[in-house]
């Protein structure tokens, strides 16, 4: 699915049309987060072509949204690491060709950062973002010919919703519908819930013992996935607290969104997991201990719910009865 979206238009693409180029490039919660917005425009703007850029890890997210046409992957932190390297400088032009190909009639950077804001300045049409008071670095602003005043109180999904709206021309009437299409399984699975134990800050992890008080409550299969050494390590000393565990190898974002869907429930910490997981309609509990789940927990999806707040982790049993 990813290679494909991300190769060039076909001919049928061709055809006089309105375009729109979203920027949301990083991180993979905000990726998720974003993906409302793009259902909006599609069924808002039917027949439209729906292009996105977004770093090039978490391309395969944009990739599952039915309606995007074309993914334009960026590597700016793999750039920024390399940035004196020749091979670099030939990916940087690659990217501007990619992006230039084509003009755009609405170009969204729904990321309010001055790094995506100089990303949308690369491709060729009318910039939209939002203005100096509701970025979230005020800087962008000045990147965009047309700016718009979004509440800074609300949830990451409704700012970039209403961000689109207004930049393209129509209403909200309809709650937020994440729109992706799960790759389907590889194999056949007995029935499993997933704990994602990583998160990117250490205010945000629950305390180890408290996810193996929830595991042995729950008398379940748990798959405890992880995306480096610190967060295996972590999952294997709660794995080797509890009955039945697997710590599998580690999955690619296309893998783990076919383990997340094909799941029984998802328990997690503040992760870009978590918001996948709900967004692709698995049971998932977000658990929150060091963010305000009013602007960044799980949002708009049926089957989810969001348990404690910034310095006040939840207790096992506050997860266990959300569950049962």
């Amino acid at each position: 699915m990813l290679s494909r979206k991300i190769a060039a238009a076909n001919s049928k693409w061709l055809s006089p049309t309105f375009k729109v180029l979203f920027v949301k490039i990083s991180s993979l919660g905000d990726v998720v987060h974003h993906l409302p917005a793009v259902s909006d425009a599609a069924r808002k703007l039917p027949g439209a072509e729906i292009d996105w850029i977004v770093e090039e890890p978490f391309a395969g997210v944009a990739a599952m949204h039915g309606a995007v046409r074309r993914v334009i992957p960026v590597a700016l932190r793999r750039w920024r690491a390399r940035w004196w390297q020749r091979a670099t400088w030939r990916e940087i032009a690659d990217f501007r060709r990619a992006v230039r190909a084509e003009r755009y009639d609405a170009i969204v950077d729904t990321q309010s950062l001055v790094k995506s804001a100089l990303v949308s300045a690369s491709a060729l049409g009318t910039r939209h973002g939002m203005d100096a008071a509701s970025a979230r670095e005020p800087l962008a602003a000045r990147f965009y010919h047309r700016r718009y005043a979004v509440a800074r109180g609300l949830h990451a999904v409704e700012r970039n919703r209403l961000l689109s709206a207004a930049a393209l021309g129509y209403e909200l009437d309809a709650p937020a519908d994440y729109g992706l299409e799960v790759p389907p399984a590889e194999e056949s699975e007995a029935p499993y819930t997933v704990f994602l134990t990583m998160t990117s800050r250490a205010d945000k992890l629950w305390p180890e013992e408290r996810w193996i008080e929830l595991g042995r409550a729950l008398a379940r299969r748990i798959v405890l996935p992880w995306g480096n050494e610190a967060e295996r390590m972590r999952a294997t000393r709660i794995a080797r607290g509890l009955p039945v565990a697997d710590v599998p190898r580690r999955l690619s974002l296309e893998q783990l969104a076919r383990l997340l869907a094909r799941s029984q429930a998802v328990v997690g910490v503040d992760t870009g997991l978590t918001h996948l997981a709900a967004a692709v309609g698995t049971r998932t509990v977000g658990v929150y201990c060091g963010s305000d789940p009013a602007l960044t927990g799980i949002y708009g999806a049926a089957r989810a719910t969001n348990v404690g707040a910034r310095g006040r982790p939840p207790s096992a049993d506050d997860v266990l009865r959300v569950l049962r």
